[in-house]
């Protein structure tokens, strides 16, 4: 199936001998599936959701030495250094995508990982967390956008009730939180850059595979991080403990767990495959309650009832419906 994509009023596909015209910087894609998930898919996104699920548990361990500028310097210095050991990572890239690449990894991995912590001295960890569980509603909102047709009726309905699924959850840590509008703001711009970025890999992974294009934005991510990671070294300390939750935060959730996103979104699309951010709350809340003894509340068990039948609503057989009317100047 080809990539669309929509540059100066001409469709382009990425199969070969097909006309080629010049590519749009900001441009989205179909998933190469549109049947219903199966157990690759299933697999890609339990696979993501359980290593980002306990990124939190490794975060709250590195804090207790270091600033959060610091870790995350370190997590993508471990991310990137793991890609590049892959000798396909290493594999050539057209020099006209490399744009493209460099934004992917602004927008995804650089910028976010600033706005976060720096929302959090505003705003708690739980208001943060029930925010970012907006990404999959970021990711088809972008998606309408960029390629100009509405997700089908089940995917639409399964992340409205993905969503609640994540508010129920959240809600009891809710109360008594601070909130500023500040950190609210801050959040959702790094949820507006998630729900972009996760359209913007579909035709980068379809053209060249997933580790190529993850080293590349990785590297380009560093050109933010670590000045800012330079920039809190000072009032960071030194622990064994904290170091050594760098390494599966690094190596797994900044390395592993963007390689198996990015597959999946090439697979199923962008709206279907940023369904596996619902499951990240639901697996922070099973590791709290199995390794710290946090009790499980009657809105959180809900609430994992909602995401997953959000999910499985999802993941149905995609029917787009009706292409968003458009000028006959920007059409394909």
């Amino acid at each position: 199936r080809g990539v669309f994509q929509y540059a100066e009023g001409a469709m382009m596909t990425d199969g070969n001998g097909a006309a080629r015209s010049r590519r749009k910087l900001f441009e989205s894609g179909s998933g190469t599936r549109t049947e219903a998930f199966g157990a690759m898919e299933w697999g890609l996104l339990t696979a993501a959701a359980l290593i980002w699920g306990s990124s939190f548990v490794l975060i709250e361990l590195g804090l207790e030495s270091f600033r959060p500028g610091v870790i995350a310097m370190v997590r993508m210095l471990l991310g990137a250094g793991a890609l590049a050991l892959f000798a396909k990572a290493r594999k050539p890239v057209d020099r006209e995508d490399l744009p493209r690449i460099a934004l992917l990894g602004v927008v995804w991995m650089g910028l976010p990982m600033i706005l976060f912590p720096m929302a959090q001295k505003w705003i708690s960890s739980s208001v943060a967390g029930m925010i970012n569980g907006a990404v999959p509603l970021m990711a088809a909102g972008w998606s309408v956008i960029l390629l100009r047709r509405l997700p089908g009726r089940p995917q639409l309905i399964g992340l409205a009730v993905g969503f609640l699924g994540i508010a129920a959850i959240s809600w009891p840590e809710l109360h008594g939180s601070r909130a500023t509008a500040l950190g609210v703001v801050l959040v959702v711009l790094a949820v507006l850059l998630y729900g972009l970025a996760v359209n913007l890999a579909v035709p980068l992974q379809q053209r060249y595979g997933s580790l190529p294009v993850l080293l590349r934005a990785q590297l380009a991510s560093l050109f933010i991080v670590v000045p800012f990671g330079l920039w809190s070294l000072p009032g960071s300390s030194w622990s064994w403990t904290s170091a050594l939750a760098m390494l599966p935060l690094g190596v797994l959730g900044s390395g592993v767990a963007f390689i198996v996103m990015t597959t999946l979104v090439g697979r199923v699309g962008p709206s279907r495959g940023s369904v596996a951010i619902y499951f990240v709350p639901v697996v922070a809340i099973l590791l709290g309650v199995g390794l710290l003894g946090e009790r499980l509340s009657p809105s959180a068990i809900a609430g994992t009832m909602l995401v997953l039948a959000g999910a499985w609503l999802t993941s149905r057989s995609e029917r787009p419906a009706k292409p968003v009317a458009v000028p006959d100047r920007a059409a394909a």
